[in-house]
């Protein structure tokens, strides 16, 4: 008594594989080690934080993980259950180009408007910046959270109305490489 089945339901577990890109091996596998970490099925952003931080130990990545973690609850509701966890780990992890981009945009629309304004973009942009703390060497013109955020914004701001449309945002990413390598907070140069 107490402890959670380890075994999805045929009908959670059907849900899952048209929802993701897991097999029923992969997708028990994630459930069993989701439990571990959460007996009670739920995930809070204090958890998530804690969890999150453990991959850069150089930095703080509290804020950054905070973001993540809204992305991440799908519903709103305050926690991550395993469906919410699964759905996105699916995208971010084994997506396609197009929704890889489409899981960063809802991410940095911080008001959820269909929009990314330049505040948005350097409020996340900056939670970056602090979670890789002084590990990586940047070029001059992305030297702090301001011009990386500038840079983004002169080369995907097609209108020039101050804030990235979804379209702009992906049209943007997907003809030049190196905005992908600036949203991700990556300084190699190969394409």
């Amino acid at each position: 008594m107490g402890k959670q089945n380890s075994k999805l339901k045929p009908e959670v577990l059907d849900d899952l594989k048209s929802n993701t890109e897991f097999s029923d091996a992969e997708i028990q596998e994630w459930y069993k080690g989701f439990l571990k970490d959460c007996p009670n099925g739920q995930l809070s952003v204090e958890e998530f934080k804690k969890i999150y931080g453990n991959f850069f130990p150089y930095g703080d990545a509290t804020k950054f993980a905070e973001h993540v973690f809204r992305t991440f609850d799908a519903n709103g509701d305050g926690t991550i259950d395993f469906r919410e966890f699964l759905c996105a780990l699916s995208v971010t992890s084994r997506g396609k180009l197009e929704q890889k981009l489409k899981w960063a945009f809802s991410m940095y629309d911080l008001d959820g408007d269909g929009f990314i304004t330049r505040q948005e973009m350097l409020e996340i942009v900056s939670s970056i910046y602090k979670m890789v703390g002084t590990q990586m060497k940047l070029p001059e013109d992305e030297s702090t959270p301001a011009k990386r955020t500038d840079k983004i914004f002169e080369q995907m701001d097609k209108n020039k109305d101050g804030r990235l449309s979804v379209e702009e945002f992906l049209e943007g990413a997907q003809k030049d490489h190196s905005i992908v390598r600036l949203l991700q907070c990556d300084t190699t140069t190969s394409p």
